[in-house]
């Protein structure tokens, strides 16, 4: 980088913070915004509410505070026909940006109302003294480091076009582009960097984002077809007699989403392909219920299952439910009609981080031996100790708590006859209804079941959301005193209940903890209430006796973190208090407010939130009024993003670039078919003309997901 034209070595280690080594880099850094300098005009003609730009020069610099922690900052500018005045309020580091006789471009609102024209907060950028305001373009917004500045990385990032735009190779064959309407990728890159105009610069968009996200739909579609071509899986068939066993022991009759979901994954375990497949759907839907269909199907057919969850608590209560349903004496077939195959006994093994060194022994024994037909535990089962006999399918709950590479390890193939490896089916659930653009990215080489409805008989949650803002205090302490009443009368009509707190200990004043939590309400509201407390910190041991004592009835008040957010199954608990409720998530909240939709009793859920912040009163207020899980999970992704909500890390997926899955959803499902297509048309994806993309991808995306073996 410091070879180029007008840097140096030192901007080039200011470019380097960046991430910008070499002139490639600097092409693919993309503008964050632009600045419309198209309507660049003079102070003196610039209408009331019209938004320009304008070129002047820096005449004084004014700061002053307002207030405790309040300031202003007018600055005074003009050019040769007016002055006008642009203000930042609380935002005094601005004065660092601004001295006398520079001269800057402001775009921003005109606003007519005084003595002279102003502006209030406009985008700014420095010009040098021979720079001309841009002449009519659109001029490119970078992001930048400190001693960087605007007009320095355009003059740089222009000489780059000009000396190496010309070198860029083209990724598609000119009748696929002119297929799809995308242009060359010369202009694509000159145009994102500096526009003719907003045509010009939609083109480009459209080009290079449509590339970067058909590179990641092809990596997901190899990836794919790799795993069907490259890997055999036993075969779990489904027998008609399996069948009524397993359907004797649920305790209610299938919905039709659990029917289809269950003919999804039964019609793949039944074939010699490993089934990668998701299972997501809204909070009690019976998800589950699936999971163990799948898993008798596997044991039916001789094989071993698994089951992993993130928490012990989790998996303590899969063992709990499990053992429920798989309880011989439950089943009401008559003994001549049972069938070697089908399961009638299951033998079920907990395997997790809190098992005595002479518990864990016995588990792995019985495990080797196939002993065990299916195992329950958490990430201690991914151990390189724990040997399966024969493992058929590996069910994984909370995916999303798991990375690519601990799902993996479960994938341990061993070499079959035709030389194929073979590895277990992969089911993964989420109880977080995932928004359909991101099934289609962090997903998109998965099958997926979605299950909408919960069983008949399930009573709704009522909501309600209680804001402790500045301006209304008193009403809300009023509110909150009323809230609390109605839960003790609640716990005295016999019910149970919990508290949710955002953190364990206290870490000052502001947030509320399960410890702090537990002494107030104690001492307090709860004074007479049989409460208990239960947190990731706790030894499983100890969280395991909390949990048994509250499904027992031992317990009226579970004081928790989000750690009993999902799998926590109390048809009792039906009311529910969420402290500081604007430091979750919507989905959070709403796998939390799952908690007390368990029964066929209506569930009562309050948040309590303290902010000045009015975006996340609405936030909150949304979610109380909106049941709808799906919906719900649109809306986080909407405020939080993908990265956010599901935590890209854990897929190993390096950040777009350019793309946005939010805005680009059009693009997205796009890219996907034509991807498919490509991948799965051998003859034109090994071709000599898409060589270029196959590279792409696997410079992109061969480490993520692992695609070293493929190509």
């Amino acid at each position: 980088m410091q070879f180029l034209k007008g840097v140096g070595p030192q901007r080039a280690e200011l470019l380097n913070k960046l991430g910008l080594k070499t002139a490639a880099d600097l092409l693919f850094f993309f503008p964050r915004d632009y600045q419309d300098a198209s309507r660049l005009v003079k102070i003196a003609e610039a209408a009331d509410g019209e938004l320009v730009s304008i070129c002047a020069t820096v005449e004084e610099v004014d700061l002053h505070n307002t207030g405790p922690g309040k300031s202003y900052l007018g600055v005074l500018v003009r050019d040769e026909t007016e002055y006008l005045r642009a203000v930042w309020f609380n935002q005094p580091f601005m004065r660092r940006r601004f001295h006398d006789g520079m001269r800057v471009v402001l775009t921003g609102t005109v606003n007519i109302n005084g003595l002279r024209p102003e502006m209030h907060h406009p985008a700014i950028s420095q010009l040098a003294d021979d720079e001309q305001p841009g002449d009519g373009q659109i001029l490119p917004v970078y992001p930048l480091t400190e001693g960087l500045r605007q007009h320095q990385l355009r003059k740089i990032t222009a000489g780059v076009l000009d000396d190496s735009a010309r070198l860029l190779e083209e990724t598609f064959p000119d009748d696929y582009r002119q297929e799809h309407r995308l242009v060359g990728i010369e202009q694509a890159i000159r145009q994102i960097h500096f526009p003719s105009d907003e045509a010009h610069l939609e083109q480009a968009r459209r080009r290079l984002i449509y590339q970067e996200l058909l590179v990641l739909q092809a990596a997901l579609a190899w990836r794919k077809r790799s795993l069907a071509s490259n890997f055999a899986a036993p075969r779990l068939e489904t027998t008609a007699l399996v069948d009524a066993r397993i359907r004797d022991r649920l305790p209610y009759e299938l919905t039709e989403d659990q029917r289809q979901a269950v003919q999804e994954i039964t019609a793949d375990i039944d074939r010699e392909v490993p089934m990668n497949r998701l299972l997501h759907g809204e909070v009690g839907s019976g998800k589950t219920a699936v999971a163990v269909y799948a898993m008798l199907v596997a044991v039916a057919a001789g094989h071993q299952a698994a089951v992993l969850a993130p928490t012990e608590v989790l998996a303590q209560q899969h063992m709990h439910t499990l053992g429920a349903l798989l309880n011989p004496a439950a089943s009401n077939v008559p003994a001549e009609q049972t069938s070697p195959n089908a399961p009638s006994r299951v033998r079920l093994t907990l395997l997790t981080g809190s098992l005595t060194a002479a518990g864990r022994r016995d588990a792995l024994a019985g495990i080797a031996a196939g002993q065990t037909d299916i195992v329950v535990g958490t990430h201690a089962v991914l151990s390189d100790d724990v040997q399966f006999a024969q493992l058929g399918l590996v069910v994984i709950d909370e995916q999303h708590k798991f990375g690519v590479r601990q799902r993996a390890i479960l994938r341990r193939a061993s070499e079959s006859s035709d030389g194929k490896a073979t590895v277990p089916h992969m089911l993964l659930m989420t109880a977080t209804p995932i928004p359909r653009t991101v099934t289609m990215t962090l997903f998109g080489d998965l099958d997926v079941s979605t299950i909408r409805h919960a069983p008949p008989g399930r009573q709704p949650v009522q909501s309600y959301v209680v804001a402790r803002q500045e301006d209304q205090p008193a009403s809300a302490d009023q509110k909150r005193v009323k809230w609390w009443d109605f839960f003790r009368e609640k716990l005295r009509s016999g019910r149970q209940g919990y508290v949710i707190a955002p953190l364990v200990d206290q870490a000052g004043d502001e947030v509320a903890s399960v410890a702090a939590t537990f002494e107030k309400l104690s001492n307090g509201d709860l004074a007479d209430i049989r409460p208990d407390g239960v947190h990731g910190r706790r030894s499983g041991a100890a969280k395991q006796t909390v949990m048994d004592s509250f499904r027992a009835g031992q317990t009226d008040v579970l004081i928790a973190t989000s750690v009993v957010e999902v799998g926590v199954d109390v048809s009792n608990a039906t009311i529910m208090t969420i402290e500081d409720g604007q430091r979750f998530g919507l989905a959070q909240l709403h796998q939390l407010r799952g908690r007390v939709s368990r029964g066929t009793q209506p569930g009562f859920v309050c948040v309590f939130a303290t902010t000045e912040n009015t975006t996340a009163v609405q936030r909150l207020e949304a979610f109380a009024e909106t049941s709808d899980g799906f919906e719900i999970a649109e809306l986080d992704f909407d405020l939080r993003g993908p990265g956010e909500l599901f935590g890209t890390r854990q897929h190993g997926l390096p950040p777009l670039r350019i793309a946005d899955l939010q805005r680009d959803t059009e693009l997205l499902a796009e890219t996907r078919q034509d991807a498919a297509r490509l991948v799965d048309d051998d003859t034109l994806w090994q071709s000599e003309e898409f060589q270029r993309l196959r590279d792409m991808v696997q410079r992109r995306y061969g480490e993520s997901l692992e695609l070293g073996g493929i190509g």
